[in-house]
């Protein structure tokens, strides 16, 4: 972008018009602006990209607002690339859905040698080679980031996007536009091309992180739980320049689509991705090539001669990842010659050419220092370890759920234990084991309660559960639970009403049940300290607009135990009005397709309860809809599909999509999503960490077991 000879152009023509005997309101007014537009993109380039500055900030500040004046002289003389223009000052009030040039679609994983083995011998079969052959491979660093696809047209920045589903991202351009390690023109008509779709990834300094957050903490603001969450939330904020406050760079890795002027597709004039990256930073984009990598020496990237090699280079990473200055969960490997990425191909979620090799797990060891017993909106009794506070994997943990009594007992775990904490899949963490070796003595045995540590009611563990449970449905925790689920996104999405808002009424005295969500005093509202004649307004209207839900959100907010959304619907479609259920024996509940019998047995005893319809019909006097809804009624089935009649089921993490995004491309592959196991169900599809559910289909031999890739290759049939 900026050879030698101009990079010292650039430089002494920066010193000039710095100079105090400049005048810059002289001369070709013109020219003056063209000069400080490339004397300003220079120095952008040269601390964003390169990390290695030649003038001060105060130096930099000047030149930028001598061109600002300029241009305020001269408004003919703005153009849209010029480095004024990164910040716009309208607001972005919804992000608008663009469809990607090309799919992004996931990467297989891998988490040792022997995959990438695999995967190497995948490659070499695909691609017919010798076997005792070596495939060139470039190795990466697989950023924790933001994902953004950029477009750019004769040459200037025209498109930015999120990954969204792969297929359709949202439109992050404005907030895109202030990151200065993104050009806003590039010179890609030197190499034929006329459109191009990049893709990279948006983050966040390990120490500039640290600033942000320390800044906020001193401001009393929300600190950030870690880089990936603040970088990610930055891309979608309505107002640019707080976008541009978050310190976000932006690394380029892929070029996904290119075309010249008569829309050819001309990637395949590179021949290797290499060659395609080391364009990319000649046009002044930061790529994995910019970072110097780590104090032993290891470079960011290197292209590969074997898969030994790949093995080799991704083990040192592993090692020495904290050093490196940005977040990273793993490195990419990617089959260097474009014309074997052709012969390898795609499957329908991922490229054949290129695998993630995963980096373990975080762990970290600390101190057991209590144990804190919660109780959940079914009164399920969950046992919280208290920590002493550890950092592990960009964030600080202090609490780790212990799940129940026999996960303490199978890790004899004790109050004062060394623990081994990880984060699986650098996000949920989770107490590995106890280091019994080094305790000292005062460590102290778990004591699970045998009563409700909130209302001292006695606990009760079913045969089939391995959880306590408080059954006092008027236990303080419950309710306050409760009131919260029922206000909660996919249940009656009552804006307004968060956790903390639904306590503050709760001591107030104001909540007692959910109906009394229903007959708040908004006069009241209006005069409490932090709210105030609007927010009690708004709060009025969401409560309005709640009351109208159709009756599955109804019947997903009363936290029946096992009733979820899905469950919801199922059981919506079958009734005209809520309080029907009053009247149903427990045969007719296990008659709806996909209802088992231990959901049929929570929901008919629920509406046995006199005191539950006491609520039911409460709420309705007070306007909440029980009435069955168009949105209720089961829609027409799907007339074809490769699934077409069968009903699914998803257990597990899934590594591909979301649960939601599985079951909408299930549904409309024909199938139905089924709310349980039980001899109804066609399918199970299997993730990773699969529990209980697994084990029960593997007992009913009429349920076919499918893992998320052969699922994946069904539909696409």
């Amino acid at each position: 972008m900026f050879s030698p000879s101009l990079q010292r152009q650039l430089y002494e023509l920066s010193k000039k018009l710095l100079s105090p005997q400049a005048t810059l309101f002289e001369g070709d007014q013109s020219r003056l602006v063209e000069d400080l537009q490339q004397v300003l993109r220079f120095h952008e380039w040269k601390y964003y990209v390169q990390n290695d500055p030649v003038i001060s900030d105060f130096e930099y500040d000047q030149l930028y607002k001598q061109l600002e004046a300029l241009e305020a002289a001269h408004p003919d003389l703005i153009t849209p690339d010029s480095p004024t223009q990164r910040v716009g000052k309208d607001l972005t009030e919804n992000l608008a859905q663009v469809a990607h040039l090309t799919p992004m679609l996931s990467l297989d994983n891998s988490y040792d040698a022997e995959d990438l083995n695999d995967f190497d011998e995948q490659v070499k079969k695909l691609c017919k080679l010798d076997k005792e052959g070596d495939v060139e491979y470039c190795v990466e660093p697989k950023y924790d980031g933001g994902t953004i696809v950029l477009v750019y047209e004769n040459d200037r920045l025209v498109r930015a996007a999120t990954r969204g589903n792969g297929a359709v991202g949202d439109d992050i351009t404005a907030n895109i536009r202030t990151l200065r390690s993104v050009p806003l023109q590039a010179e890609f008509s030197k190499y034929g091309i006329h459109k191009v779709e990049l893709r990279g990834e948006a983050l966040i300094r390990k120490d500039i992180f640290e600033k942000i957050n320390k800044a906020r903490q001193e401001a009393n603001d929300q600190i950030f739980a870690n880089p990936r969450n603040a970088a990610t939330g930055a891309l979608r904020m309505k107002d640019p320049k707080e976008a541009a406050e978050r310190g976000l760079e932006a690394f380029l890795y892929q070029m996904g689509y290119a075309v010249d002027d008569q829309d050819n597709n001309i990637i395949e004039r590179f021949h290797s991705h290499d060659e395609s990256i080391h364009m990319l930073e000649s046009l002044g984009f930061k790529t994995p090539l910019a970072n110097a990598g780590t104090r032993q020496h290891l470079p960011a990237t290197k292209t590969c001669g074997s898969i030994r090699e790949v093995i080799e280079f991704c083990v040192n990473w592993q090692e020495y990842r904290d050093e490196y200055p940005y977040e990273l969960d793993g490195m990419v490997v990617k089959v260097n010659s474009i014309e074997l990425q052709e012969r390898c191909g795609y499957t329908s979620h991922h490229p054949r050419w290129a695998i993630a090799f995963k980096f373990k797990a975080r762990q970290a060891t600390t101190r057991l220092r209590d144990v804190e017993f919660q109780v959940g909106k079914t009164g399920a009794v969950t046992p919280v370890a208290k920590l002493e506070p550890v950092p592990l994997a960009g964030v600080t943990v202090s609490n780790v759920s212990l799940h129940n009594e026999e996960f303490i007992r199978s890790k004899d775990l004790r109050i004062g234990d060394q623990v081994l904490v990880e984060r699986a899949g650098d996000v949920i963490p989770y107490i590995v084991k106890s280091l019994p070796e080094l305790r000292d003595g005062s460590e102290q045995v778990v004591h699970y309660p045998k009563n409700c540590p909130v209302c001292h009611s006695l606990l009760v563990k079913q045969e089939e559960e391995a959880v306590w449970r408080c059954e006092n449905a008027e236990c303080e925790a419950q309710v306050v639970q409760r009131m919260i689920f029922h206000t909660s996104k996919h249940a009656m999405d009552i804006e307004g009403l968060g956790e903390s808002t639904i306590e503050r009424f709760y001591k107030l005295g104001w909540l007692r049940s959910i109906a009394d969500m229903y007959r708040i005093d908004y006069e009241a509202v209006a005069k409490l300290e932090g709210f105030g004649e609007k927010s009690a307004a708004n709060l009025r209207v969401a409560i309005e607009k709640a009351k109208q839900n159709p009756i599955y959100r109804l019947l997903h907010s009363l936290s029946i135990h096992h009733l979820g959304q899905k469950g919801s619907k199922l059981v919506a479609a079958e009734i005209g009005h809520v309080l029907d259920l009053k009247d149903w024996d427990l045969e007719k509940y296990q008659t709806i397709k996909d209802v088992g019998p231990v959901l049929a047995k929570n929901v008919f005893h629920f509406f046995q309860n006199e005191h539950n319809i006491e609520l039911l019909q409460t709420m309705e006097q007070l306007g909440v809809n029980l009435q069955q809804t168009e949105a209720d009624k089961r829609p027409d089935a799907p007339t074809e599909g490769p699934l077409l009649g069968r009903s699914i089921l998803f257990t597990g993490t899934l590594s591909q999509m979301t649960r939601e995004e599985a079951e909408k491309r299930a549904i409309a592959a024909g199938a139905n999503i089924a709310s349980g196991v039980s001899k109804h169900l066609s399918i199970l599809v299997v993730g990773e960490k699969a529990g209980s559910k697994l084990k029960k289909a593997q007992a009913l031999e009429s349920v076919e077991i499918w893992s998320e890739v052969e699922f994946l290759e069904r539909i696409a049939d």
